[in-house]
């Protein structure tokens, strides 16, 4: 018999023991011990005593203080384009300066200091209705390079120790959709290592001479000067036009190990959350569609790079068979890290927090969107 059924036999039996003379007592304790198997001192007391019901404590709700702000805190989070908490909240103090001096929003000094406030954890439960994900796959259309890999050295993700931005790392992306067959756009990648400056370029088909050309035009928009490029092993890179290229202009290139894509998590990382998240899995193959698609990597250049914090690995500890990573705190922008770059001239900074200064991210989210609509159709 279970504890819910012995209260239950306890409150049917528990008024009529009370109100029942000596000898029915002595019937119904002896009827009540037969029941429930209690001692006959203890089944007297709680017959005579039964425990109280205990009524539920209702939980007073404190009203947030942060509800008065979460229309301004969604508007944020969308031009943030969804961000975590993690990143957001570091975001906020620069989008809202950026959003008030372009005339976006008006905020009143109380509100503003909630938004400072506020923490990651505390964001991302405030926003959960809110949030949508969408996971997609796309295929790989890597394919092997040739005998001069053993021209080009290794370099795995743990020998990256330069504190020196120009050394990037590399991958393309096909826009293939669902047939590999034919000639259609790919994506080239590059992410460097220590700014987490991120730069794509889009061309038609697997050429290696516009390959180089792709490389070319991310160097332009780089800050700072190229000097090194880290790729896989696809036949794209792994070829002698790309040794001679990097010969000539004296950059170091380097690839990372076979079918070991950890060893560019940097580049991989930022394939799903800027090129597939922007550009998507459809499959793109016109002339039309390759100039709509670099526009929208000169925009994100400028949008997600002046704007969209990253959190950057620290160092790892591993607690026997736990691996625990530390991240930078707080989140930084790729342009905030640019800044604290020594061997950066004044002069580069200053140009730097020229054109931050005149950037609207919510005008440069919305051209981005309508170029999605242009490129897709929608």
């Amino acid at each position: 018999m279970d504890l819910k059924t012995r209260q239950g036999i306890v409150a049917s039996l528990a008024k009529q023991y009370r109100r029942a003379a000596k000898k029915d007592k002595g019937w119904l304790l002896d009827e009540f011990i037969r029941l429930t198997g209690y001692n006959r001192i203890y089944a007297a007391v709680l017959l005579s005593h039964p425990p109280k019901k205990r009524r539920k404590q209702q939980r007073r709700h404190r009203k947030s203080v942060y509800r008065k702000i979460l229309p301004s805190l969604r508007h944020l989070w969308v031009i943030s384009d969804a961000s975590c908490g993690k990143r957001f909240v570091p975001m906020i103090p620069g989008l809202v300066d950026a959003l008030e001096r372009h005339g976006e929003i008006k905020l009143a000094e109380t509100e503003k200091r909630l938004l400072v406030s506020i923490s990651p954890a505390t964001v991302d439960r405030l926003l959960t209705p809110a949030r949508k994900r969408i996971r997609l796959k796309g295929r790989s259309t890597t394919k092997p390079g040739s005998r001069l890999k053993s021209q080009i050295p290794i370099r795995i993700f743990t020998d990256w120790n330069d504190q020196q931005p120009g050394f990037l790392e590399i991958d393309l992306v096909a826009h293939c959709g669902e047939d590999i067959s034919g000639e259609y756009i790919n994506s080239l990648d590059a992410t460097d290592i220590v700014t987490h400056w991120t730069e794509c370029a889009a061309f038609i088909g697997r050429s290696r001479w516009f390959a180089t050309q792709a490389i070319d035009r991310i160097e332009e928009r780089l800050p700072f000067p190229l000097l090194g490029i880290d790729s896989d092993n696809d036949a794209v890179f792994i070829n002698v036009h790309l040794i001679w290229y990097c010969r000539e202009n004296k950059l170091t290139f380097t690839r990372c190990r076979p079918y070991r894509k950890n060893d560019q998590a940097h580049v991989e990382q930022r394939n799903n959350s800027v090129v597939r998240k922007y550009a998507e899995y459809q499959r793109l193959e016109t002339p039309e569609q390759l100039k709509l698609l670099n526009r929208m990597y000169q925009l994100l250049s400028l949008y997600r790079n002046f704007f969209q914090a990253t959190m950057k690995l620290k160092k790892k500890q591993r607690f026997g068979s736990r691996v625990k990573r530390v991240y930078e705190k707080p989140a930084k922008t790729p342009y905030q890290r640019v800044l604290e770059y020594r061997r950066l001239s004044i002069e580069q900074k200053q140009q730097l927090n020229k054109k931050y200064q005149s950037l609207n991210p919510a005008e440069l989210l919305r051209q981005i969107r309508k170029l999605q609509e242009q490129l897709f159709g929608y």
